[in-house]
């Protein structure tokens, strides 16, 4: 895919609009919102992702079967997710449908009318989905870790939410976290295909325009720091499953790029990653063991998991503290860090070919940044890399009194 240059526009009330041409008879398009599970008050805890499932339910409009048919009547595909910081819906349909589409996701999203008897089943669908979600422990454990590395703040609760909190829910406080967050000025339509520019910037005009201007009412706070926690949990599992890892950059963090070389190199979704090649290839303790990196507008983490037999889970650890050593005390060679640049790059050059990817991307980047930066912009900041400073972030971020710990044993 030839990557262009992408278009913006800004309307009168505050929403941004972000469009990237690319050819072809496919197009995707959406929302993003600046509000995700850290924006709930106590008692609105699985708040945001209940949002999501209840922009499909019925608008001013329509019923939630006409907006399901509205979609699949031309063959497209209507998707949603949430996680701590935004929401996003979105679809991709066939690039004639575009003002269809268009309006019906304005319409989804600015103009959802929660009737509470689609609230009282959707309640019962979240709280199954939490259900099945306790009964995966390899899932699981990734929440609680991150409840634990985020102990006290906004990020620090999960996104399902709990029962208790879910049953309070009514069409009132659906609307209280609607008119908080579901702003103009706190979203941007992002769009991918072979569209008219001027096309989408009329519509926009058209059937967004009308949005009043108001002021974005988040008030996140930075987590304070707190100390490291190494925590065992008994659960009735035919593995040991084990999170280890560290608070981490925020989405402004300018070593940001460095992280994410050193998590690749770590334990990445290359089988030839260090963790992998021990863990794994030479020693044969576990079937899965990666490290991920996520950012937040104010902070991060940073996580290495694997599951292994009991009898295997005191090696394995220190299995991976030996690999963090190494990333901490020894520089990659030319050869070495050559390599390690190019498959990041080509990784993510395969990722962005995707165009569903490409738009989620899109999006988010101009909701954060307000910028979007092409294949070759980001492959030069890669290219800047030195060995010495993927050492200087790997004792930053993996100090031994930085790591936390949870085992499912």
């Amino acid at each position: 895919m030839k990557i262009t240059a992408y278009q913006s526009h800004t309307l009168k009330n505050g929403l941004r609009i972000v469009h990237k041409p690319v050819a072809g008879d496919v197009s995707y398009c959406g929302f993003i919102v600046n509000a995700g599970t850290r924006d709930e008050n106590a008692d609105e805890f699985g708040m945001a992702h209940f949002i999501e499932h209840m922009l499909f339910k019925g608008s001013e409009k329509r019923s939630s079967r006409q907006i399901i048919n509205r979609i699949e009547d031309i063959g497209g595909e209507l998707n949603a997710y949430t996680n701590k910081e935004e929401t996003v819906v979105y679809a991709a349909f066939l690039e004639e449908h575009f003002a269809r589409v268009f309006e019906l996701l304005t319409d989804m999203t600015f103009h959802s009318r929660f009737p509470q008897r689609e609230i009282d089943k959707e309640v019962e669908v979240i709280i199954d989905e939490i259900h099945s979600y306790e009964d995966s422990p390899s899932e699981l454990i990734f929440d609680e870790f991150e409840n634990i590395v985020f102990d006290g703040s906004q990020i620090g609760h999960n996104i399902l939410g709990d029962e208790a909190s879910l049953l309070s829910f009514d069409t009132d406080k659906a609307k209280k976290f609607i008119s908080r967050y579901y702003l103009p000025s706190n979203t941007v339509f992002f769009s991918l295909g072979n569209t008219s520019f001027k096309k989408i910037v009329y519509w926009a005009e058209k059937y967004l325009s009308d949005l009043p201007v108001l002021e974005n009412q988040s008030h996140r706070i930075a987590p304070a720091e707190c100390m490291p926690v190494h925590k065992k949990d008994r659960r009735d599992t035919s593995q040991v499953h084990t999170t280890i890892g560290s608070r981490s950059y925020s989405l402004y963090n300018p070593n940001r790029k460095i992280l994410h070389l050193l998590n690749n190199i770590l334990g990445g979704p290359g089988m030839n990653s260090r963790l992998n090649l021990s863990l794994r290839e030479k020693y044969g303790f576990v079937y899965n063991v990666d490290s991920s990196v996520t950012a937040y507008s104010d902070s991060g983490i940073l996580s290495i998991y694997f599951g292994c037999d009991k009898d295997n889970l005191d090696r394995c650890i220190s299995l991976v503290h030996k690999e963090l050593q190494k990333i901490k005390t020894q520089e990659l060679t030319t050869t070495q860090l050559h390599r390690a640049k190019k498959q990041l790059m080509g990784q993510i050059g395969v990722m962005n070919d995707n165009k569903e990817n490409l738009a989620l991307a899109l999006g988010k980047s101009f909701l954060h940044h307000n910028h979007f930066n092409t294949l070759d912009e980001t492959f030069k900041k890669i290219e800047l890399i030195t060995a010495r400073q993927i050492v200087e972030v790997a004792n930053e971020i993996l100090d031994e009194s930085k790591l936390f710990s949870l085992i499912y044993n």
